[in-house]
């Protein structure tokens, strides 16, 4: 099943990690057709606290009371993810696109690591952080606003994160929405992991609609940067996957696929 969301199943040294838990319950129906559980799960990291990549929180946590009320084992994950992403986000029309579950109540059930700075989840894949903005061509556009100590300010996302993954032939970057900005995202992966070598890049690169300038200057750089695969999906419009196609060795990717990487 598809919704306009993203989740993601990671293993890696023995550990489990869910990136992200989509808009619904998809993402467990999903898992389960694929015969998948989550009953084991070492970390839930959340990539930033939009509706479509933390509104399946409701259903993750039916899903570990269910299995407590039936006495089935479980383990609950520790929640990772940057200390903004439960604010509240709002645009204009919709009092809420941020996470409905708050950080308190989200705390009741699982452990909570809040982080800006990188944070290793095994010895080849980190969650990001904070992720630094030096191009002049993306991040630049606010997505709403935000309420901090009961202000609203103009909401650029700043809790937007990714991960990246250390191969043997490179990094693989992975990523949620990339509000932070695609580019930025790869280029702190880069410095954090200490590796220029990119063989995969998955998830969504925040081009739905994008202007001239910032589409132009994402195909510019990732013509330099020759990435081995690209995976780009969920906020990435035809368009832009046509423009990729040209400079990059653009894959498809949908609902239940499985990469491999060593």
């Amino acid at each position: 099943m598809g919704e306009p969301g993203v989740s993601y199943l990671i293993q890696d040294e023995g550990r489990k990690i869910l990136f992200d838990v989509g808009y619904s319950d998809v993402f467990i129906k999903n898992a389960q057709k694929m015969n998948i559980h989550f009953r084991d799960l070492d970390y839930l990291v959340l990539s930033h606290g939009h509706l479509d990549h933390t509104w399946g929180l409701t259903s993750l946590i039916k899903y570990y009371t269910e299995a407590s009320i039936e006495k089935i084992d479980c383990t609950k994950p520790t929640v990772v993810t940057h200390p903004s992403s439960f604010l509240a986000k709002r645009i204009k029309g919709l009092e809420q696109i941020g996470s409905i579950i708050s950080q308190e109540e989200l705390s009741k059930h699982f452990k909570m690591k809040l982080s800006k700075e990188p944070l290793w989840l095994t010895d080849r894949l980190v969650f990001l952080g904070e992720i630094e903005r030096k191009n002049n061509f993306e991040a630049k556009k606010p997505i709403g606003k935000v309420i901090k100590d009961d202000f609203e300010e103009d909401d650029y996302s700043i809790d937007d994160s990714a991960l990246a993954y250390r191969s043997s032939k490179g990094l693989v970057i992975i990523t949620g929405c990339s509000h932070s900005g695609i580019c930025n995202i790869v280029e702190y992966a880069k410095k954090i992991c200490k590796d220029d070598r990119i063989i995969d890049i998955v998830g969504g690169f925040h081009l739905l609609n994008p202007k001239k300038e910032q589409l132009q200057g994402t195909l510019e750089f990732m013509k330099k940067l020759k990435p081995k695969e690209v995976h780009a999906c969920h906020c990435t419009d035809l368009k832009s996957k046509i423009a990729l196609s040209q400079v990059t060795n653009l894959k498809e990717v949908g609902v239940g696929q499985t990469f491999e990487y060593k």
